[in-house]
């Protein structure tokens, strides 16, 4: 990964600084030719001012032996101005006398002094004559020409002009010099800026490696790996915690579910092994025919746990579903709670215990899924009447305050001790870890947790001085 985002950023970095190198190089050209131009255009007039002191002897070629100074001096300057720029020089008057460096600038570029075009110098002679200073850029025959075109000018009379033409390759080969700079200066920018990125990237994407060698490890079962918190981008710390933080959850998850295996394991093991080693020894004849009735018994009591077992365990598979949903209607809590209890009269009369309803307001309608409902009353009133000794007394209680109905159920009974209070509403948390082994499964109350939170409600445990406690809201019907 790290080689390949180098690579992109690198071909970025190269796309960039040779765009904006041929942009500047094309920049500094234009400047250069443009100052070329100007220097013409600054000779040119020179040329001119020499001419119009040396007219007298307009008529001579510029590269033969002049007698008189000025002349001398026209001819020097008009071979230097050759040689550095290869320009073609015409110098004209009024008078119609012409002197220029045809034979030298055939001699020595015969395919430039073919494209010289004489209408074309004509057209650009007369308009200097009027006085008027030209600077142009012609193409003749594929050939690119830069043309100076300057009057000189005596007494404020235009005597003569002086025109100057040179191939544009000449003025545009001097910038191409410039363009190995440009290269070079280029190719240093993108070797320090690509060692920078490298070095940045490098310390930026190292904890990203760190972080996808958790997540392998993660994935091939290892939920105890974490990543070294690191001095990286704030982006990748946070992504850095958020990772420590799934993997907390997800070793907590991982715990809870080797728990929970566990845990239906040995409530099956149970009832299983108790029914099979009945079983067999009534078939083998080690338990005697007159004692079959009392361990066929014994067999009935541990298949009807194992079913109980099961249809708890479906149960709260069907609730913590994605697609679980709730059928809600209004109906009356204070009536729900009458007709359970109506339901368990015979444990509650066989054991001597005592039921008091205190219910404000009555009736008291609530909007909830009913038979949800009426599970959750169920398991806490079972819950009740196991850990309550027999004489004892079972208190439900209704309160509406705030658009909300609370409902208690409360017995004084064992209690649950203190160690014991924060884990009721663990899956498995078998009452033997109360001390009150073999009272039930450990999942009715998670049931009721897992209801309630259905229901966008919570449960819980009450702080009592005797027996336990359990309450829960529901939202209050509307009017």
């Amino acid at each position: 990964m790290f080689t390949r985002i180098m690579a992109v950023v690198l071909t970025v970095i190269l796309l960039l600084t040779s765009t904006l190198s041929a942009i500047g190089w094309m920049a500094l050209r234009d400047q250069q030719t443009g100052t070329i131009m100007e220097t013409l255009r600054t000779e040119a007039r020179e040329i001119a001012y020499l001419a119009s002191q040396a007219r007298s002897s307009v008529g001579l070629s510029f590269f033969s032996h002049s007698q008189t100074n000025q002349s001398m001096y026209l001819q020097w300057k008009a071979n230097e101005v050759y040689a550095d720029y290869g320009a073609y020089i015409l110098v004209v008057d009024r008078a119609g006398r012409v002197m220029d460096n045809m034979n030298v600038t055939y001699a020595d570029n015969p395919d430039f002094a073919k494209t010289l075009d004489r209408k074309d110098i004509l057209e650009a002679l007369s308009r200097v004559l009027q006085g008027e200073e030209i600077e142009l850029h012609v193409s003749m025959d594929g050939d690119d020409l830069f043309t100076v075109g300057v009057p000189f000018v005596q007494s404020g009379m235009v005597l003569g002009a002086v025109f100057m033409q040179t191939p544009a390759q000449t003025l545009e080969g001097s910038a191409s010099e410039l363009l190995l700079p440009v290269i070079g200066i280029a190719a240093a920018a993108s070797i320090l800026a690509g060692l920078v990125l490298f070095i940045i990237l490098r310390g930026m994407l190292k904890p990203l490696g760190r972080l996808t060698d958790a997540a392998r490890a993660m994935a091939d079962g290892d939920f105890a790996v974490r990543v070294p918190q690191s001095h990286a981008a704030r982006e990748v710390e946070e992504l850095s915690a958020a990772f420590n933080s799934m993997a907390d959850e997800l070793s907590e998850v991982e715990d809870s579910r080797r728990e929970f295996v566990a845990n239906v394991s040995h409530e099956l093991r149970s009832p299983i092994t108790a029914i099979s080693g009945y079983v067999e020894g009534m078939l083998d004849g080690t338990i005697p025919e007159e004692g079959r009735e009392k361990y066929l018994s014994i067999v009935s009591d541990e298949s009807r746990r194992l079913s109980h077992l099961i249809g708890e365990l479906l149960a709260l598979s069907r609730l913590e579903r994605d697609d679980a949903a709730l059928s809600c209607t209004s109906f009356d809590i204070c009536d729900l709670l009458e007709r359970v209890f109506l339901r368990r009269t015979g444990d509650l009369e066989k054991r001597g215990m005592d039921v008091e309803c205190d219910f404000d307001p009555e009736p008291c309608f609530v909007h909830a899924d009913m038979a949800r409902m009426d599970q959750v009353i169920v398991n806490l009133i079972d819950n009740a009447i196991k850990f309550t000794p027999d004489g004892g007394k079972i208190t439900l209680r209704v309160r509406a305050t705030d658009n909300l109905c609370t409902v208690t159920v409360q017995d004084n009974g064992i209690g649950i001790l203190p160690e014991d209070r924060p884990r009721v509403f663990e899956r498995f948390f078998t009452a033997d870890r109360a001390h009150t082994s073999g009272k039930g499964t450990g999942l009715g109350l998670s049931i009721c947790q897992r209801i309630l939170e259905m229901h966008g409600q919570r449960i819980r445990l009450l702080d009592t001085q005797e027996g336990t406690a359990f309450a829960f809201t529901l939202p209050l019907a509307k009017k």
